[in-house]
């Protein structure tokens, strides 16, 4: 008999914080949530004051078994779920279920699952907080709401199957509006003038760049106005007028928070959002090292703070003047945002002396870029700053003025050891000019104008999307990563490249739902909502209430669009592709993959056919036509026409034009789209076995 029962989300959580206690003590993991909405309904009691209805999660049933045997005959039972409102939540749910042990049931928490922090907790227990739980019920319940009574008039109007929500729904129109953006955009005419001069005495080059009149800044929209300049200067003499020399500090980013890191993650190592938040879980909740047993690497990664304990200051100090030298190290203090929950730190590593590549064999290959990129962004965090000699110089060409600009690191600092990535950006060009000297004359080498036309914005990525909802104050830590992915399921958007792409089902549902729904479905309604669940959490607001204010206008505002829906049909978009049953045109439809021909006489004619996505380049190997087609994780493939009957092309990159083909590459993609088909077969098998059983 256990004298103390600890209940912990994860198996790999409970492995870790069971090496550090001794004595009498049991922890089991409760594998996350134990209760919930159920699915099949609402499961809100909207006339009994929006209580939420509860049922145990299927599948469940033993598990709870086990739990209540356990804590029968524990004297002491410490729920230690994740230290946010999800957490809070499942603790609340835990004691719930345990309720018959409800005075021997207390609440503990750690950042980080290190020996001191579990130790200091478990001498430190609490009580449930009630405000944190009702924030999350505010949140789970809102959303239910928002969902299931918007989502069936999707199902009505478009496909079954879709979902809205009022944070993947701004999501999705963040998208589209961009890409209306785009669509719109007309590109605006600029022209540069570069001039190639060169130092006589030292034979050195370098470039200057046009900047305008008599000390004036002028912009270049036209060639007219290129060969003016042109003209005027074609005989000048190129004179230094003024040299300016300084020197300029760089500081290093902060430690992570949840947003920062999901988009270092996305642009220095590729990985999506969601393989980031599951990488970096399992970091948290412990690795398996030699002769330390399994270790928590990271503190938690759910979090919007860059506040750091002085323990951790104490630790990275230690570290980088032993690594690095005294002058390498700086003690900074990051001022954490206004409306951030700061009950956290940000990212960092648990223990300094655990340097990447010293624990390199213990971590899969992902674990280590992770961990490695959550490590370095820490210790550069608290190391002194970058300094470079700058030089900026002024050439007088007549009337008309050059600038150039250089820059060389004198002290490398942080950027030793990490430099933050860049969102669309051009890193800056590093290389001093040679050293010049006002009213010195330059040699003309070449001038070189160049036309350029103004850019739409960018698309997109995963990590400027986290970034704009960010801003925008829509969402929190936990919602980022689960918003996208679902937008993605649910086809709203497609990927290609990095890039997020809304799909024609992903216009058609946001259409509707932003002229319907314009009070629900808007930027600043959902910002203002987070801000009201922010103050559930601190006792300022109660939760019930703040449902009662959203509900009473939006059921007035569903009832309205229901009966204005009612007569009104989504117009189908017509293709020039005939039936080839009974000749009428086909129109596109949308369904679980995608987009998709069918005969518009259904259910008489029930004729359907997928899109064959074509490209102009021809097969590298018979010279038929290349068709694009996706994997069942989305990823496109590129194969030939005849194949297999009568070639065997296929590639995962798209075929130039008298390029070598790799047959090695086909096994891959045969193997990955081999395993597709054998699930869909087993999944046939297992239902023809489970009918024949029934009968």
């Amino acid at each position: 008999m256990a004298d103390k029962l600890i209940i912990v989300e994860s198996p790999a959580k409970a492995n870790t914080i069971k090496k550090f206690l001794g004595g009498n003590i049991k922890v089991v993991a409760s594998m996350g949530h134990i209760r919930d909405l159920p699915k099949s309904k609402l499961g809100v009691n909207v006339e009994n004051d929006f209580e939420p209805e509860y049922i145990n999660i299927r599948g469940k049933g033993d598990l709870i078994k086990s739990l209540k045997k356990e804590a029968k005959k524990a004297k002491k039972i410490y729920l230690a779920t994740d230290p946010d409102r999800e957490g809070e939540a499942i603790a609340w749910h835990l004691a719930n279920i345990l309720k018959e042990e409800t005075d021997k049931i207390t609440r503990v928490t750690f950042n980080e699952i290190t020996k001191s922090a579990v130790k200091k907790a478990i001498q430190e227990p609490r009580e449930i907080d009630a405000n944190l739980v009702d924030a999350q019920q505010a949140r789970r319940v809102l959303d239910r709401i928002v969902g299931y009574k918007i989502s069936p008039l999707l199902w009505k109007k478009v496909r079954r199957g879709l979902s809205a929500g009022r944070v993947q729904s701004v999501a999705v129109k963040l998208i589209v509006d961009r890409e209306e953006e785009i669509e719109k955009f007309i590109p605006e005419e600029y022209w540069n003038i570069y001039a190639n001069l060169q130092e006589k005495e030292t034979k050195k080059q370098f470039e200057a760049k046009f900047y305008g009149k008599d000390g004036k800044k002028q912009k270049i929209h036209n060639k007219e106005q290129v060969d003016e300049i042109l003209k005027e200067i074609e005989k000048a003499k190129y004179i230094v007028q003024e040299v300016k020399r300084g020197e300029k500090k760089r500081t290093p980013a902060p430690p992570f928070t949840t947003s920062t890191m999901q988009q270092e993650a996305s642009r220095k190592l590729g990985f999506t959002l969601k393989k980031t938040m599951s990488i970096a879980q399992g970091l948290y909740e412990g690795v398996k090292i030699p002769e330390k047993g399994a270790v928590g690497l990271i503190t938690y990664m759910r979090t919007d703070s860059t506040r750091i304990s002085e323990e951790a200051r104490l630790a990275a100090k230690t570290h980088i003047v032993s690594t690095y030298g005294e002058n390498y190290y700086e003690n900074r203090y990051y001022r954490t945002k206004k409306d951030s929950q700061d009950a956290h730190e940000g990212i960092r590593p648990t223990y300094s002396e655990l340097e990447p590549d010293s624990i390199k064999d213990s971590l899969t290959k992902d674990q280590y870029k992770l961990y490695q990129l959550i490590y370095n962004r820490f210790m550069a965090s608290q190391m002194a700053a970058a300094v470079y000699n700058t030089m900026s110089v002024t050439i007088n060409a007549n009337d008309y003025n050059f600038k150039a600009n250089g820059q060389s690191i004198k002290f490398k600092g942080f950027m030793t050891l990490y430099v933050e990535g860049i969102d669309g950006k051009e890193k800056e060009k590093e290389g001093m000019l040679p050293e010049l000297k006002e009213k010195q004359e330059l040699k003309l080498e070449k001038i070189n104008p160049k036309q350029s036309f103004t850019e739409p914005p960018p698309r997109y990525t995963e990590a400027s999307l986290v970034k704009a909802l960010e801003e925008r104050g829509i969402g929190r830590p936990s919602t980022y990563s689960p918003t996208i992915t679902t937008i993605l399921e649910r086809r709203y958007i497609e990927k290609e490249q990095k890039q997020l792409i809304p799909t024609e089902l992903g216009k058609i549902v946001n259409k509707l739902l932003t002229e319907n729904f314009t009070d629900v479905i808007n930027i600043e309604f959902t910002a203002k909502i987070e801000d009201e669940f922010d103050e559930i959490a601190e006792g300022k607001e109660e939760w019930k209430k703040m449902l009662r204010v959203f509900y009473t206008p939006f059921e007035k505002e569903l009832e309205k669009v229901e009966k204005e829906l009612e007569h009104i049909e989504l117009v189908e978009e017509v293709s020039d592709t005939p039936c080839e049953k009974c000749g009428r045109m086909m129109v596109y439809k949308y369904g679980r993959y995608g987009k998709f021909l069918a005969c518009p006489g259904y259910p008489e004619c029930k004729n359907a056919k997928p899109i064959i996505e074509t490209i102009d380049i021809p097969c590298p190997k018979c010279g038929a036509t290349v068709q694009v087609r996706k994997t069942k994780r989305k990823r496109n493939y590129y194969i030939c026409e005849n194949n297999p009957e009568k070639c065997d092309y296929i590639s995962w990159n798209k075929p130039k034009k008298g390029e070598k083909w790799d047959p090695e590459e086909a096994k891959e993609i045969e193997k990955e789209t081999k395993k597709v088909s054998q699930k869909k077969t087993n999944k046939k098998t297992t239902s023809k076995r489970k009918q024949t059983k029934k009968k």
